[in-house]
């Protein structure tokens, strides 16, 4: 379910007040909602060192953070879409967004290290891997998305089948 045109989905509803005219702080201005953005990246980026530690790259490609990307994209189109058909992204639905979607599966997945590791693959001669490595890793994150909004479109939302 989307927001009407022209609605901003970060402007909270519940803070606007009668009785004054003032224009309410958007989302991404509130400390309360930074934090939780804040303690879900932390606990992501720690889930993600922790893996990819465990499972180190091998001849310059990490694998690990190919699963993590992808596990991570199918996760958070699976969040979303189930959210999404729940209703607005008000209260308690928003806090979730915040704190798992963007906090624990933005930090958790690392698009920036395949960037880093595509480059590192060209700089060592090795385009066609680095290519190869940057389009599958890509393509799959896609078809992960893809699959967790087919998934979370088949539950209804008092968790029965469709």
């Amino acid at each position: 379910m989307s927001e009407p045109v022209g609605v901003d989905p970060d402007i909270d509803d519940a803070s606007l007040s009668p009785a004054t005219s003032a224009t309410p702080r958007p989302v991404h201005l509130r400390w309360r909602y930074l934090g939780l953005v804040a303690v879900g990246g932390t606990i992501g980026t720690a889930a993600r060192e922790a893996i990819s530690t465990a499972f180190p790259a091998q001849q310059g490609v990490s694998w690990a953070v190919f699963w993590i990307n992808v596990s991570g994209a199918l996760l958070l189109g699976l969040l979303l879409e189930h959210l999404a058909r729940r209703g607005a992204d008000a209260g308690h639905r928003r806090t979730v967004r915040l704190l798992l979607g963007t906090g624990v599966l933005g930090g958790f997945t690392t698009y920036s290290t395949l960037a880093t590791s595509t480059a590192v693959l060209f700089r060592d001669g090795r385009g066609l891997d680095g290519t190869g490595y940057a389009l599958l890793t890509v393509l799959s994150g896609a078809v992960a998305t893809g699959v967790g909004i087919a998934v979370a479109g088949r539950i209804r939302s008092n968790g029965a089948r469709a």
